[in-house]
């Protein structure tokens, strides 16, 4: 007898409806599953049987051949099990096929029948058209945010079996938890002193604008990076669901109520391959470290010792927010708007413009400032240097303002921003620039002469635009932009990593 039950795969962080057929016959005792499966659907045979004989059912004695449809479709992963599993029992004819009629199947079994949760399974119900579906508990949350099919979540096959035989009801899903809160310990009111370092974090949260910190060691970067994400505004729906399905798809943890409501923190280490940040592999497309950190904060430590080509496969995500995977095998898009903050040393050694403390050749210093390619670097709308904090800041100065305090501003600016059609100033077109940011001539004065001895781009132009305007909603002043918010833009944008020696001028010089 011939059984078909519907279910879905996972390819990069898009779902795929799948037909399994089921087919059982007279015979020599085999199971084949056929519809390119990789190494885990192929192994759903040993875990299907054992779970089913593990639940009281029993196993057809025949021939048993399994089609994954669409057969041109690679099937990876082991989310079939379940589907394949009612698949056998209805073509064994121990199951009616109307009680499965319209009902999806996405889980993993084990071998004692438990059914067991599954990457991407929001992704995968979205794809599907059926009334019900079918998941392990812990996927319960995450599958209710489809809005859509009734969801059905069994602990174990036994319980599965009973339910749609009518013998018991169906078990209540698990009750989702509340959404995920912010790490209330990292506060901004932590850090001491650093005023032009908190004002970088400031502009950054409020307009998205990618941040570079560059200072010596112990200066507090990475403790000032680690609270830009308490600064940052909740996440819209329609973001809210991209990042569930960018970080089911890759496997990472959800929160109880699985939907993120909080714009996600990723902080690869510097030995990271191309590949991790932004996505990929041979024959399984998965989401690397900037998808993972959609509508959130990608933070690089030790920026200076990350490889070049990775740091140079940011420029195009960085660019359209989206970055786009071909293989030969496959191809996949992953969102990729996310906050890029940097952090690095001076030199190799960290002691760049303290007298008498670095120990790094002039060539050294050249390679270390090389790591950075112009274009990278241009794209960093702030670039601020992180000095070591006053001795007076440490002991004697007062607390900071919190970050609930700064949120407030952000969430004011970020107000304004959606006023004019965007999330983020970031995101402006530059045609809406003119409209939207206007020069006055003191500000015209200022870019012009800093395009003229060329210290900025045209696209740091419009990037300098983009950022006084954000200095100008944080200080809820109209446009037209005057040369005061323009030249902080400049200084921002602009200054020196020390006054004795400027290694990112003196590499572009030598190119």
């Amino acid at each position: 007898m011939l059984a078909t039950i519907p279910a879905s795969v996972l390819a990069g962080i898009t779902g795929h409806p799948v037909s399994v057929e089921v087919h059982v016959s007279a015979g020599l005792p085999t199971f084949t599953v056929v519809g390119l499966p990789d190494a885990a659907c192929r192994e759903a045979r040993d875990r299907v049987r054992a779970a089913l004989l593990s639940s009281g059912v029993d196993w057809p004695p025949g021939r048993i051949t399994v089609n994954l449809a669409p057969s041109g479709l690679r099937k990876e992963g082991p989310g079939l099990d379940l589907a394949i599993a009612m698949g056998v029992m209805v073509a064994d004819e121990q199951l009616p096929a109307e009680v499965l009629a319209n009902v999806a199947f996405l889980a993993e079994l084990g071998l004692d029948g438990r059914l067991r949760s599954v990457p991407g399974v929001l992704p995968q119900i979205r794809c599907l058209e059926a009334a019900a579906v079918v998941v392990a508990p812990e996927s319960a949350a995450e599958a209710a945010l489809a809005n859509g099919p009734v969801v059905r979540a069994p602990s174990t096959l036994r319980e599965l079996v009973s339910a749609l035989r009518g013998e018991e009801c169906w078990p209540d899903p698990p009750l989702a938890g509340s959404e995920n809160r912010l790490d209330e310990g990292a506060d901004l009111a932590d850090v001491r002193g650093q005023h032009m370092a908190r004002l970088g974090l400031e502009v950054a949260a409020a307009g998205g604008h990618h941040l570079l910190m560059i200072g010596p060691p112990g200066a507090g970067k990475t403790m000032l990076a680690r609270r830009l994400p308490g600064l940052l505004p909740p996440l819209d729906e329609t973001t809210a669901i991209e990042v569930t399905m960018v970080h089911s798809a890759a496997g990472l943890d959800l929160p109880a109520s699985g939907l993120i409501r909080r714009g996600p923190w990723q902080a690869p280490h510097h030995s990271a391959s191309m590949i991790s940040l932004v996505g990929g592999g041979s024959q399984t497309l998965r989401p690397g470290a900037i998808s993972c950190a959609h509508g959130g904060v990608l933070f690089l430590d030790e920026m200076g010792e990350f490889a070049p080509q990775a740091l140079d496969a940011l420029r195009q995500p960085l660019e359209e927010g989206v970055i786009r995977v071909n293989r030969a095998a496959a191809v996949a898009s992953f969102p990729a708007r996310f906050l890029l903050v940097g952090a690095m040393n001076p030199c190799p050694c960290g002691e760049l413009g303290q007298p008498g403390m670095c120990r790094c050749t002039p060539v050294a210093r050249l390679r270390y400032a090389r790591r950075l390619s112009g274009p990278l670097l241009d794209r960093f709308d702030l670039r601020i240097h992180v000095g070591r904090p006053e001795v007076s800041d440490l002991f004697d100065a007062p607390p900071g303002e919190s970050s609930a305090e700064v949120r407030e501003r952000v969430d004011r600016a970020r107000a304004i921003a959606r006023d004019r059609g965007v999330a983020s100033n970031s995101e402006l077109k530059d045609d809406a620039l003119d409209q939207l940011a206007p020069l006055d001539p003191e500000a015209k004065n200022l870019l012009g002469r800093a395009i003229a001895e060329g210290r900025l781009t045209a696209r740091g132009f419009q990037r300098i635009r983009r950022v006084a305007l954000t200095l100008a909603d944080l200080a809820e002043q109209p446009p037209p932009l005057n040369g005061m918010v323009v030249a902080q833009a400049l200084f921002m944008r602009t200054e020196p990593v020390t006054v004795a020696h400027d290694p990112w001028r003196n590499a572009n010089d030598r190119r």
